[in-house]
């Protein structure tokens, strides 16, 4: 039986070039690179010219032709612009006012206050507006001609016409030297009703009377001001007078003083208590302030009491003091001013105020130290009721006023004579030396940082300064070395009370609520400074109308300084284009914190 044969092995398959590792990867080489150059080909051809002539389009210069063919596989250049359209459009600008707003001061508008009663000026009061369609949104005016003020102390003697183009002071006080009309200039020459013949007489008598020179006296009230003449006297002897008065029928007299360069706002004595904190001022002042001051139970003086610190003067000149010369009543009208200065020094006895021997047309009262020993002599005299110990001293905003008088503490603390007094210890305050050390030394680095890039802060540039939260007042100390002046303010409603130390260090400030105008004019202040206010403003109210507001009082070519948490700083960026602001941000001691500087 033949052996069954074995079956031959199939013959191997053929091999394919493709299977090879080196040629798959040659031929996807050669294929990539064929389909690249074909579009690059046809990218070429393709490419369209746009010739501006007829000429052009037929006639093409073959330079151009391959310099254009050359370019074409250059990428174009990379877009980092965004392109969702469901992006918010840009932050739209504010339009700028009618010429009409120019002077505009919200709070006291003409319009607005003949809804009040004049009954104790209430219509002079502030009023500002509520409603969405009377909160100003556009960005008040310059005034036609408007040029920089003249530099401290030029200031304090002349001022642009242009720049305060009001001619009813210069006309009606013209025989008593407030200020006249020369050219293109306003110039003071230092008079008032008072003292026709110049401030400086009456500044010799008065220094005779009240210890001026003594460094005791460095916070003065002058009340019904006129164009701050007898302040800017005072700073001769260190002593910063806050100087107010209402926008009446003198019109614009506050907007005078601070054209130049001296300490002034919008204010009156009338429903309301003035915006200061108790025991402020170390002497008041009232030269023919046509003030009533015995009427409604002696409420104004009981005011001027509860502002001034024990110790304190009030000086008062005009009606109905030297009553014997030609001179009305206080209120305007041809009363009796015999009577009216008996039942005037009746009522300061029943204060327990002391009157200074008067001599001409001054006369000069002292407030006592304490109450103690005043009550137990004058029980016969039927004193005013103390105030209730509930009835909080300091407050000064939108407060009513209450014909009683502000008690004092049993024990006085006496302040430190001035320059030393800026830097002591206020007393009665839960605030250490260490404390006033470190807030020194803090805002004096802070400061320094400041005027490398403000060099106008330290050569005279700049004279009027706002602190829109100014604490402890450390800003304001830190600039005392430079020729500019601080009106420091606290937020009404801030954590900390600190105004009333503001005014122990020798400063001068107010109360404020920054969700509303401040009382003052447009173009009032050089640089505004606003340390962490929109952190606390963010959830009150809309900071865009702060913003409107810090426009409105800012002088052209001013400067903002805004220090704040990083966060809030820029979110404020975008509301500063809407200005039409120009910024630079900068970093600060501390990380989470942002300086910023704005130039307008």
């Amino acid at each position: 039986m033949p052996k069954p044969s074995l079956a031959s092995p199939p013959p191997p398959p053929p091999q394919t070039p493709l299977k090879n590792p080196l040629i798959r990867l040659f031929f996807i080489f050669f294929l990539c690179y064929t389909v690249y150059i074909l579009g690059s080909y046809r990218s070429t051809i393709n490419t369209s010219f746009t010739p501006t002539t007829k000429n052009q389009q037929n006639c093409l210069n073959p330079i151009t032709v391959f310099t254009n063919f050359s370019h074409q596989n250059t990428p174009p250049p990379l877009d980092f612009k965004p392109h969702n359209t469901l992006l918010p459009p840009p932050p739209q600008k504010f339009q700028i006012c009618p010429a009409n707003f120019t002077h505009y001061c919200p709070c006291q508008d003409p319009q607005r206050e003949r809804l009040f009663k004049v009954e104790k000026m209430l219509h002079r009061e502030r009023h500002c507006p509520a409603t969405g369609g009377d909160i100003l949104r556009c960005l008040v005016p310059e005034p036609v001609g408007y040029k920089k003020p003249f530099p401290w102390p030029k200031s304090r003697a002349q001022a642009w016409f242009s720049n305060v183009p009001f001619k009813t002071l210069t006309e009606s006080k013209k025989q008593q030297n407030w200020v006249r009309l020369v050219g293109d200039r306003l110039v003071f020459p230092g008079g008032g009703t008072s003292f026709q013949k110049g401030v400086k007489g009456y500044i010799d008598q008065l220094k005779k009377m009240v210890p001026l020179e003594s460094g005791a006296i460095r916070t003065v009230l002058d009340t019904g001001c006129g164009v701050a003449s007898f302040g800017d006297s005072l700073m001769d002897y260190n002593i910063i007078t806050m100087s107010i008065a209402p926008r009446d029928v003198h019109e614009a007299q506050v907007q005078f003083a601070l054209e130049r360069g001296l300490p002034a706002m919008l204010g009156v004595l009338g429903t309301y208590r003035l915006p200061y904190p108790s025991t402020s001022f170390d002497m008041a002042h009232c030269s023919r302030c046509l003030i009533p001051w015995t009427q409604y139970d002696g409420l104004y003086l009981m005011e001027i009491d509860r502002v001034l610190r024990p110790g304190g003067y009030w000086v008062l000149s005009g009606p109905p003091i030297n009553w014997r010369a030609r001179y009305t009543a206080s209120d305007g009208t041809t009363k009796d001013p015999k009577k009216e200065l008996s039942s005037l020094e009746d009522l300061a006895r029943r204060l327990c105020w002391k009157k200074i021997k008067g001599k001409g047309p001054i006369a000069v009262w002292q407030k006592p130290n304490d109450h103690i020993e005043c009550i137990e002599k004058k029980k016969d005299l039927k004193s005013p009721m103390f105030c209730n110990p509930d009835n909080d001293p300091d407050d000064g905003w939108y407060k009513k006023m209450d014909a009683c008088i502000t008690p004092l503490p049993q024990v006085n603390h006496v302040l430190e004579k001035w320059p030393k007094r800026l830097n002591s210890i206020p007393p009665n305050h839960d605030f250490g030396m260490k404390d006033l050390v470190n807030d020194n030394l803090l805002w004096k680095k802070r400061v320094y940082e400041y005027v490398k890039v403000v060099e106008l802060l330290s050569n005279g540039g700049y004279r009027n300064v706002m602190d829109m939260n100014a604490g402890f007042g450390g800003f304001a100390a830190s600039l005392s070395e430079y020729p500019v002046w601080v009106m420091n303010v606290v937020p009404h409603d801030s954590k900390l009370k600190t105004l009333s130390i503001i005014y122990e260090r020798g400063l001068i400030g107010t109360y404020m609520n920054w969700c509303e105008p401040f009382s003052t004019y447009p173009r009032s202040y050089d640089l505004i400074h606003a340390d962490n206010v929109f952190s606390l403003y963010m959830n009150k109210c809309d900071i865009i109308d702060i913003f409107i507001e810090m426009h409105r009082i800012l002088r052209p070519k001013g400067t903002i300084i805004i220090t704040d948490h990083v966060d809030i700083v820029m979110k404020l960026k975008s509301h500063t284009d809407q200005m039409r602001w120009q910024t630079k941000l900068s970093d600060t001691e501390t990380s989470p914190r942002k300086l910023f500087f704005v130039n307008i």
